[in-house]
C-alpha cells in the first residue's frame, strides 16, 4: 500500500524531454557539432546535466565556454514557453489522487516551478518539490528520492515513485521503493522488473488495486 506518491518531473509530469535536449543541439550548433535533438534525448534522459556536458566536452573535444549552462538554460526556458505542455492525462491523474504526493527531480527548483507552472499543474504540489541541487546528489544516487520522503514524513517503502528514465527508477528503486515506469511511447528496453504504463490514467487503476 503507498501513502506517498513521488513523481519526476521532465518527461513524467510536463513533457519536455525532446525540448531540453533541442535546447541543447541548438546549443552545440554553435560549437559546430552536429547532432540530433532526439539522440540526446536518447542517450542522456534524466541524467545530470554537468554529467552530459563533461562526456560531451570529452567526445567531440571541445571546451564549452563559462557561461554554457546560463545560455542553455535560458534557450530551454525560451522554448518552454513557447512549446511545453503537460504529459499527456497528468492534470486528470493529480486531480484524482488522495495521497500526499511531490516532486523530486534532477532539475534545479526554478525549473520545475517554469515547467509546472507553465504546464498548470504547480498548484497540485502546494510547494513540495526537492531538486538534486539541494542536495547535491543527482539520480541514480537515490539520495534525492530519501530526502523527498523523509521531508513529506514517509518511509522509504511507503512511497511509490513514478518515473520515465532509467536512472531515475534504478535512483527509485536504490531508496528501497515502490516504482512505476511511465514509457508512452515504450522506447526504453529497460524495466529493472517494475511495473510499466503507457499512459498515467493507468496509475489510478492501479492505485485503486
Amino acid at each position: 500500500m503507498s501513502n506517498c506518491i513521488i513523481f519526476d518531473c521532465d518527461g513524467t509530469l510536463v513533457d519536455s524531454e525532446y525540448l531540453c535536449s533541442l535546447g541543447l543541439k541548438l546549443k552545440l550548433d554553435e560549437y559546430g557539432i552536429d547532432v540530433n535533438a532526439s539522440a540526446l534525448m536518447n542517450e542522456f534522459r534524466g541524467q545530470q546535466l554537468s554529467s552530459t556536458l563533461t562526456l560531451i566536452e570529452e567526445r567531440y573535444q571541445v571546451t564549452l565556454k563559462s557561461d554554457f549552462v546560463e545560455t542553455y538554460r535560458q534557450r530551454v526556458n525560451d522554448l518552454f514557453e513557447e512549446r511545453l505542455k503537460p504529459c499527456e492525462g497528468a492534470e486528470t491523474l493529480l486531480k484524482s489522487i488522495n495521497l500526499p504526493i511531490c516532486v523530486a527531480s534532477n532539475a534545479t527548483k526554478a525549473k520545475m516551478v517554469k515547467a509546472l507552472s507553465i504546464t498548470g499543474l504547480l498548484p497540485y504540489f502546494n510547494g513540495q518539490l526537492f531538486s538534486a541541487y539541494d542536495i547535491g546528489a543527482w539520480k541514480p544516487n537515490p539520495k534525492i528520492f530519501l530526502y523527498a520522503a523523509q521531508s513529506m514524513g514517509f518511509e522509504p517503502q511507503e512511497c511509490l515513485v513514478v518515473e520515465d528514465s532509467p536512472v531515475g527508477v534504478e535512483a527509485a528503486l536504490l531508496a528501497g521503493m515502490q516504482v512505476v515506469q511511465y514509457d508512452p511511447h515504450v522506447n526504453n528496453n529497460e524495466s529493472f522488473g517494475v511495473k510499466k504504463i503507457k499512459r498515467l490514467n493507468e496509475l489510478t487503476m492501479l492505485l485503486l488495486k
